[in-house]
């Protein structure tokens, strides 16, 4: 499986490498973000939606509570939080079948909790908290959608 591994020293840098990403996602894809508490998932998320052209990066927010948040005019760009995940049950609530059935991008956190399985091509981002402001980024790309140089 393909990989790369970059290490950010500041938000800013997390958020500049995602929307780098962000400008290379076509449709559809499901995106795997995995880390700890504070290792900077939602921070590269930010740079990945505003790099789609999904929304400005100040309009990404954690959906910790809401669990899903929907981006875009139109376009079918998604950020889950499987954070408070008890349960199948639990997801099933959420409806995520629905998103799953027509291409766009969806971005999960805490992808272990997600059951659902697609034919979708699957990106794994590992983020590691490694100092303060120091993060290490794992993209794993088997699909191919990022050159992974």
């Amino acid at each position: 499986m393909p990989s790369r591994e970059i290490v950010t020293h500041s938000s800013e840098e997390t958020i500049q490498f995602g929307r780098d990403l962000g400008a290379r996602l076509k449709p559809p894809v499901l995106i795997l973000l995995s880390g700890e508490l504070g290792a900077g998932k939602t921070t590269l998320t930010k740079g990945i939606v505003s790099g789609a052209g999904a929304a400005h990066e100040d309009e990404v927010t954690s959906p910790t509570f809401t669990l899903v948040h929907k981006y875009g005019n139109g376009s079918r760009f998604y950020h889950v939080d499987l954070y408070r995940i008890g349960d199948s049950h639990d997801l099933e609530t959420l409806g995520l079948e629905d998103v799953l059935s027509e291409p766009g991008v969806v971005l999960v956190e805490w992808p272990e909790r997600l059951t659902l399985r697609t034919d979708w091509p699957v990106i794994r981002i590992d983020l590691e908290h490694v100092a303060e402001d120091v993060r290490k980024i794992v993209i794993r790309d088997d699909s191919g959608i990022f050159s992974v140089t």
